[in-house]
């Protein structure tokens, strides 16, 4: 049984990037990151990562103090006012789900970075013409790393 609330991300991938809560994607895979960080059972995940990054500066949070938020033990819907509250960037719904999407599709932007996804992907599962988003490749990664065949 995997506890969310103190997840072990040496035993288990943290949620899909395409999960969502309050419209925002990928913020319930960071919650899992920042309460595995907290707990120093990160792993080889990394947190604050690039993807991570987008959200903060969407959202115009620092890592810092979502990190604090998390220590005190707060659930995903506790977490989400927090966000929702202290953003110095006060999002709509129409703009939080824009940019939802817009981060759901995004792709390797410029030749280096199409080069490494293509490494990758020929490493985890070579012969796969459907991973074609950074959501794809972290779910199959996610799937890969623990023990699921590409």
């Amino acid at each position: 049984m995997i506890n969310y609330s103190a997840p072990d991300l040496t035993q288990h991938p943290p949620r899909s990037p395409r999960v969502k809560l309050g419209g925002f994607v990928h913020l319930p895979r960071l919650l899992d990151k920042a309460r595995a960080a907290t707990a120093g059972k990160l792993g080889e995940f990394v947190f604050p990562c690039p993807l991570d990054q987008r959200f903060f500066a969407f959202t115009g949070l620092t890592a810092e103090a979502l990190l604090s938020e998390v220590a005190k033990g707060r659930s995903d819907t506790e977490m989400l006012t927090w966000v929702t509250a202290n953003s110095s960037a006060k999002r709509q719904p129409w703009e939080i789900a824009a940019w939802s999407d817009y981060l759901s599709g995004l792709s390797a932007g410029d030749a280096r970075r199409h080069q490494m996804f293509a490494e990758t992907i020929q490493s985890l599962a070579p012969g796969r013409e459907d991973i074609v988003t950074y959501f794809d490749r972290l779910d199959l990664d996610d799937y890969v790393s623990y023990s699921g065949k590409a």
